[in-house]
């Protein structure tokens, strides 16, 4: 591995932009190539981005010698196959959450990915980002004692029309997948996975879920407590309770700058302060898995992803979002 890692990004939307924009804050990083099913898209990002190259397909763009590494940027529904074809390149793949709507095609991305002795991550920056990371250390320390409930919701203001890809079941839009994933994370970061699992969704008559709730119950005794929403821009903050005190986590828990430590009457401040929007950290560890020699990352490990993604699909059933049809 060189003292770069060389960088190419496939698709060119919004989320594509902000790891476009965040990599530039790793000095060890190139952009050097994107790829669109588009020539034109492909151009314009590049232009807007400085890339170098710009690929009117996929396929041009993971044939690409120069680059170490794919960002996959695409809709959830298209990861499944731009992610195979980067892995069966031989390519290091950071893919957007979820992997995937079917719990089967992450399992054969996993398998292909550790067949093939290639580097696989999911795009769950929420797990990268520094307050989350000393918050899960604490914890696992025994700061706030066993942990007993987990509070945490991700609504955003509404109304989306139904034309919009949050809404498109085609493009498996709804709640759950889109944000509901991170509170979800959050809870499983803390508790593991649940042994029982409650809950209840309005859907739209688009077939999406729109405004969902979860309760989660665990072996130990603790619980959980989740919301997501399209309907509404809920307050997105995040709890751990634990038998000896609290941390709470203010407004976007997902990527926080900082949290509070209550415990034995005394409160304690974290600030963890970083540019950009954070989406620079999920790519500093892949920097550092691949210049370890890593397949798999211990910070976003594959199994854990793939256990949410069952977890996800559990609940889908429960509320009857189906994108099988």
């Amino acid at each position: 591995m060189s003292d770069r890692i060389r960088w190419g990004v496939l698709s060119t939307g919004y989320i594509a932009t902000m790891f476009a924009k965040d990599l530039r804050l790793l000095p060890d990083a190139d952009l050097v190539a994107v790829g669109s099913r588009s020539t034109e898209a492909a151009e314009r990002f590049a232009a807007a981005h400085g890339v170098a190259r710009a690929y009117g397909s996929w396929q041009a763009l993971v044939e690409d010698p120069e680059v170490d590494a794919i960002y996959v940027a695409t809709p959830h529904t298209a990861h499944y196959e731009a992610s195979m074809l980067a892995l069966r390149a031989g390519k290091a793949v950071l893919c957007e959450k979820p992997f995937t709507l079917a719990v089967a095609e992450s399992e054969e991305m996993i398998a292909t990915a550790r067949a093939g002795g290639v580097f696989l991550m999911e795009a769950m920056w929420m797990r990268c980002i520094p307050a989350i990371r000393r918050m899960v250390e604490l914890v696992g320390d025994g700061a706030i004692g066993e942990p007993v409930a987990v509070h945490a919701d991700f609504g955003m203001q509404g109304p989306f029309p139904e034309t919009s890809r949050l809404r498109d079941r085609e493009l498996g839009g709804g709640a759950l997948y889109d944000v509901g994933i991170y509170p979800v994370t959050f809870a499983h970061l803390f508790l593991g996975a649940p042994a029982s699992v409650q809950a209840w969704a309005r859907m739209s008559a688009g077939g999406v879920d729109e405004n969902t709730g979860l309760l989660f119950g665990y072996d130990s005794g603790a619980v959980a407590a989740l919301t997501c929403s399209l309907l509404g821009d809920s307050a997105r903050t995040g709890t751990v309770t634990g038998t000896l005190g609290r941390i709470d986590v203010k407004r976007d828990f997902f990527h926080p700058h900082g949290f509070t430590l209550w415990r034995g009457g005394a409160v304690e401040e974290f600030t963890l302060p970083y540019e950009g929007a954070g989406y620079q950290f999920e790519a500093a560890e892949v920097h550092r898995c691949l210049r370890e020699g890593l397949l798999e990352s211990p910070l976003v490990p594959l199994d854990s992803t793939l256990g949410i993604l069952r977890l996800l699909a559990e609940i889908s059933g429960k509320i009857g979002l189906d994108y099988s049809s």
